[in-house]
C-alpha cells in the first residue's frame, strides 16, 4: 500500500493518516485526528482532533467531523452532511468531554443530513438526503425526513411491495431469502355474517406448539418494536388489524414484508433478527411464541447477534 496522498493545498497536521488515503484540496486535518487507510477525504473537509475515521471511508465536500465523531470502516458521508457535538451550545462554554457519535460499518449519510450528538447510526443503515436525525438509527434501517423516521430497511431479498405476491390470495406458503423464515397465507371465508380466517397449530400452518401469545397495539407510528433475536423461541406474527412492516435478518440476508391482511402471517425462527415498524394507529399485531418469556433467550444487540451467528456452525 502507498503512503497517504495530501494535496498541496490541503493542511494535514495529524500523523495518524493511513496508507493509501487521499486528502484533497482545502481539507484540514487537525493534530490528534485519526484517519484510516484507503480513505477519500474530499475538498473542504475539516477533521477536528479527537475525531476517528476508519478504513475505506469516503467523506465528501463540505463535511466537518468534530471531536467525538467516530466513523467505522466503509462509511460514506455525503456532501455538506452536518455532525454536531453539543446539544446546548453556548458561546464561551466548553464541554469537559464531547458525546460520542458513532456511525457503524457500512452506513451511509446522505447529502445535507444533520446528525445530533451522542447518537449511533447502525451498521449498514442509510440516512436520506436532508434528514435530521434526532434518535439513534437501527442497523440497516433507512431513515428519511425531519425529524428522521424509519421508511424501510436495506434488504437483500424481495422489496416490501412484492414479497407476498407469489402467494396470491390462495392459502399457501412462500419462503423468504432469510434462513428458515416464510410467509403463510391462510384461508379466508366470508359470507353475509362476516369473515373468518383460521389456521392449525401446531400443524402445517404454524410449525410449533404455542406456549405464549401477546398483542402489540397503540404504537406511535415513528416507533420501532422488536429489534432482537431469540436463541430458542420460534414466533409467528399476524397483523389482525391495520398494517405493520416486518424486517427479518439472518446476519447475511435481509427481507421486509408488509403485513396488511389478517390472512397473512410470517414465521420467524430462532436466530433471526426481527424488527417491526410503520405501524398504523389502528394496528394490532398478534404474536404467537413457542416458549414462555425468558429474558436470557433474547439477543438485543445486533453486533452480539452477528457474533453468535458466526459461532453457530462451529458449535453445531
Amino acid at each position: 500500500m502507498s503512503d497517504p496522498f495530501v494535496h498541496p493545498r490541503a493542511l494535514c497536521e495529524s500523523e495518524q493518516v493511513g496508507a493509501g488515503t487521499r486528502v484533497w484540496a482545502f481539507a484540514h486535518i487537525l493534530p490528534g485526528a485519526r484517519v484510516g487507510a484507503d480513505c477519500n477525504i474530499c475538498d473542504g473537509v475539516f477533521v477536528e482532533g479527537g475525531a476517528v475515521v476508519g478504513d475505506r471511508v469516503t467523506v465528501k465536500c463540505g463535511v466537518q467531523l468534530w471531536s467525538g465523531v467516530q466513523l467505522e470502516d466503509d462509511v460514506f458521508v455525503g456532501p455538506n452532511a452536518t455532525f454536531t457535538n453539543d446539544r446546548f451550545p453556548r458561546s464561551g462554554r466548553r464541554l469537559p468531554a464531547h458525546p460520542t457519535t458513532t456511525v457503524r460499518a457500512g452506513a451511509s449519510i446522505g447529502a445535507g443530513a444533520t446528525i445530533l450528538p451522542g447518537l449511533e447510526i447502525g451498521r449498514g443503515a442509510m440516512v436520506g438526503a436532508g434528514a435530521v436525525v434526532t434518535h439513534s438509527v437501527p442497523p440497516h434501517a433507512i431513515v428519511l425526513g425531519n425529524p428522521a423516521r424509519i421508511g424501510g430497511y436495506v434488504q437483500t431479498g424481495e422489496p416490501v411491495a412484492d414479497a407476498a405476491a407469489p402467494l396470491g390470495r390462495e392459502p399457501g406458503r412462500t419462503s423468504l431469502p432469510v434462513a428458515g423464515a416464510y410467509l403463510q397465507r391462510f384461508g379466508r371465508f366470508a359470507d353475509m355474517r362476516g369473515t373468518l380466517t383460521a389456521g392449525e397449530l401446531p400443524g402445517e400452518d404454524i410449525p410449533f406448539a404455542v406456549r405464549r401469545w401477546f398483542t402489540v397495539y397503540d404504537v406511535p407510528s415513528r416507533e420501532v418494536r422488536g429489534e432482537h433475536a431469540h436463541r430458542a423461541c420460534h414466533q409467528f406474527l399476524v397483523c389482525v388489524a391495520g398494517s405493520v412492516s416486518v424486517a427479518v435478518d439472518d446476519g447475511v440476508s435481509r427481507s421486509s414484508i408488509l403485513l396488511d391482511d389478517p390472512t397473512l402471517g410470517i414465521y420467524v425462527p430462532p436466530m433471526v433478527w426481527a424488527s417491526q415498524f410503520r405501524y398504523e394507529p389502528s394496528s394490532v399485531l398478534l404474536v404467537l411464541a413457542s416458549h414462555p418469556y425468558d429474558p436470557e433467550d433474547y439477543i438485543r444487540e445486533y453486533d452480539s447477534f452477528l457474533a453468535e451467528v458466526a459461532r453457530a456452525p462451529a458449535s453445531a
